[in-house]
């Protein structure tokens, strides 16, 4: 792989959510790899994006990143998305001599050449190569959690604020996974004041 073809794609996965870390991957795409089924993780069913997430992972170089709840709370969630899309690129076992990375927004300090996207997952093959992996790696860490707190639903919602959660979250209190600066999260805490373990 020549310098010039060391393209780093980048994503972020879970900033809407109200529990659990954000996600990012970091792609960069093996020459041969067949890109026709790579599209934005939003428009492709969950077993579908594990097989996809899975091919990807073989053929290509690829790492993770996360940010913390604890980090979400302390930096916001848009600072704790660039943190972990940057601890993403920083992982790869290649360093990568360009960035796609998708939105408006870049990590301070990268020092690598990029550019943000705005839709880059539709539009960027590698970078919806990275919304694929980050996706599936989250939900996975979500379904996971999941089997601990079996009252919130995260093996179907993934911790996004859906009708079930909010649900959950009135009937049982909140969770140390939840994000507590978000809006309904915190607008329950100024009313009660039972957390779970």
């Amino acid at each position: 792989m020549s310098k010039l073809k060391k393209i780093a794609g980048v994503d972020e996965v879970g900033r809407g959510c109200l529990a659990g870390p954000v996600f990012s991957a970091a792609v960069i795409l093996n020459n041969n790899i067949d890109v026709k089924n790579i599209r934005d993780s939003k428009k492709i069913p969950f077993r579908q994006r594990i097989v996809l997430a899975n091919y990807i992972k073989k053929n290509s170089t690829y790492a993770i990143g996360i940010a913390s709840v604890k980090e979400i709370e302390k930096i916001n969630i848009l600072n704790a998305s660039l943190l972990s899309m940057k601890r993403a690129v920083y992982r790869l076992k290649i360093k990568p001599s360009f960035v796609y990375i998708d939105g408006i927004h870049a990590p301070k300090n990268l020092n690598i050449k990029y550019k943000t996207i705005i839709k880059g997952d539709e539009k960027i093959y590698c970078i919806s190569a990275a919304s694929i992996v980050a996706k599936v790696e989250r939900d996975l860490f979500m379904i996971r959690l999941a089997k601990k707190y079996t009252k919130y639903n995260w093996h179907k919602n993934y911790g996004y604020g859906t009708k079930a959660h909010l649900d959950s979250l009135l009937k049982y209190g909140i969770t140390k996974h939840h994000r507590k600066k978000f809006k309904p999260v915190h607008n329950m805490l100024m009313h009660t004041t039972r957390e779970t373990l």
